[in-house]
């Protein structure tokens, strides 16, 4: 059977917008005809989902999945790395736990991993025509070349061609560029087979000089350079520019409390594609002020974050809030804060027992093993009973509870998260994307403030994002040097024109 051609995007620095390119070229090549799908040897990030087959992989690697038109596979992501201190990380390989590790013991052993990541790579290869491959940080880590394999050790691995981006809004693109290709090796430099400038905002035609003389230093040809485009898409982590909004701009404000470790921070992505819905970020007590719904969201390590929450005084100001009737919801660890005490005999966040909120009738003890699975519900509680959900469950801990009633009814039959009065708690990520609960929602919080629904029509979740994975690709097709792309692969473009 014939091998993949693979093409593989490698950027100056983190943030520098390798995933969105990634997923527009997943994009194009997908509109072009061909059998595509995403690849990253190893991805460090707190958002996550779950497999058809209850594996856990990179957010990022799901969605550009998504938008080649495939199922999200394990393959495409052997090796998830999901910080959980500033020196240690929780390893996940082939959508599995593989322990938790410092920084420095996992230096020691990801030689052992590369197995996982050819024999996941060489799978996915029989089975398509092109790979699109993602690098992690910066190819000029020089710290970090020994035993490399997410960027040009892979690339060597795997024989991919690179091409590099660089960000431009953050400023110094040309030195960042330049500075990244001095720093590789001679046999590196020759995998690079065009440089990116990502993110412009103005005239091209400033910038020739520029590329003129980058060209000149560096030896390589400038292939694209692409516009700032606003797309609604789901971001990989930490970095992404949606947790720095603070304000709230529609009819309806929804504050999700930014915890030090937030994780899967996309599922509030269809609330913030609503019409009605403006949603912020909080760190502060002080910049909570009365929004219409506070949101707990999920955290790779809730007893910390309920520390810091206590200890910043945001605790106190979502107790007091939910006492005078602001609706509250917590998702995955922020449901276990909810509760009234959180244990942990095992150590696997921090041994010992911690209290909770005491907004829910709950107990919550974590244990080593998770649980990892998609699932489909009917929420039974007032006032969304009858919504639909399809979502997924990663999580440590396992919740008891005690009184109250359940949020959901799974489609196993069990009953799943809890609610009280405006307080609501669920395991479920994902629980907005199908759209019925985001709907029932919206129409509840409007018509708390007296404004009606009809006023507000959005648009399906799905049909929303293929439209943004659409605009993204064309911003990019309309900027970027196709033809070079496809003579990097060794394949003929198949929009050329004669």
């Amino acid at each position: 059977m014939a091998k993949a051609k693979c093409i593989m995007i490698q950027g100056t620095m983190s943030g520098a917008g390798k995933s969105l390119l990634c997923t527009a070229l997943c994009r194009i090549f997908a509109q072009d005809g061909w059998r595509v799908a995403p690849f990253k040897s190893q991805n460090m990030a707190l958002n996550s989902c779950i497999t058809a087959d209850g594996l856990e992989m990179g957010r990022a690697q799901a969605v550009q999945a998504q938008a080649a038109g495939c199922e999200p596979d394990v393959r495409m992501n052997p090796i998830l790395l999901k910080p959980s201190s500033d020196t240690g990380s929780q390893v996940i390989v082939n959508g599995e736990v593989w322990g938790d590790y410092s920084a420095a013991d996992y230096f020691k052993n990801k030689t052992r991993l590369v197995p996982h990541v050819l024999k996941a790579y060489n799978s996915l290869a029989e089975e398509n025509d092109i790979l699109v491959i993602e690098g992690a940080g910066s190819p000029a880590e020089i710290n970090l070349r020994e035993n490399d394999i997410v960027n040009m050790g892979l690339a060597e691995l795997v024989d991919a061609p690179v091409l590099l981006a660089g960000d431009i809004d953050r400023g110094g693109v040309f030195a960042q560029l330049y500075g990244t290709v001095a720093l590789l090796n001679e046999e590196e430099r020759k995998r690079v087979k065009g440089l990116i400038i990502n993110k412009f905002r103005g005239d091209v035609d400033i910038l020739r000089l520029g590329l003129t003389q980058l060209e000149e230093l560096t030896g390589l040809p400038v292939v694209g350079v692409i516009p700032y485009t606003r797309v609604d898409i789901d971001d990989e982590d930490s970095l992404a520019p949606r947790l720095n909004a603070h304000e709230a701009h529609r009819p309806v404000d929804v504050a999700v409390i930014r915890l030090p470790h937030i994780s899967n921070f996309t599922d509030f992505s269809p609330l913030e594609s609503h019409p009605a819905l403006g949603v912020r970020y909080v760190e502060q007590a002080a910049g909570l002020g009365a929004p219409d719904l506070i949101v707990l969201p999920g955290t790779k390590s809730t007893m910390a974050d309920l520390g810091w929450m206590r200890q910043n005084g945001l605790e106190a100001a979502v107790r007091k809030l939910a006492a005078a009737g602001t609706p509250v919801l917590g998702v995955c660890g922020g449901y276990q804060m909810l509760g009234q005490t959180l244990r942990d005999p095992e150590g696997v966040e921090q041994a010992g027992e911690m209290r909770g909120m005491g907004l829910l009738p709950c107990e919550t003890e974590f244990t080593p093993s998770k649980v990892r699975t998609r699932t489909t519900a009917k929420v039974m509680a007032d006032p969304f009973a009858g919504a639909s959900i399809q979502g997924y469950e990663i999580h440590m801990g396992r919740t008891k509870r005690m009184a109250g009633q359940p949020l959901c009814l799974l489609e196993n039959g069990q009953e799943e998260g809890a609610a009280q009065g405006n307080v609501f708690g669920t395991y479920l990520h994902g629980l907005f994307d199908e759209g019925s609960l985001t709907g029932e929602l919206a129409s509840w919080l409007l018509a708390r403030k007296g404004i009606a629904r009809e006023n507000f029509r959005p648009q399906s979740h799905w049909d929303y994002h293929q439209s943004q994975y659409d605009l993204l690709a064309d911003a990019v097709r309309a900027s970027l040097d196709l033809d070079a792309v496809y003579r990097a692969m060794g394949l003929a473009n198949p929009n050329q024109k004669k």
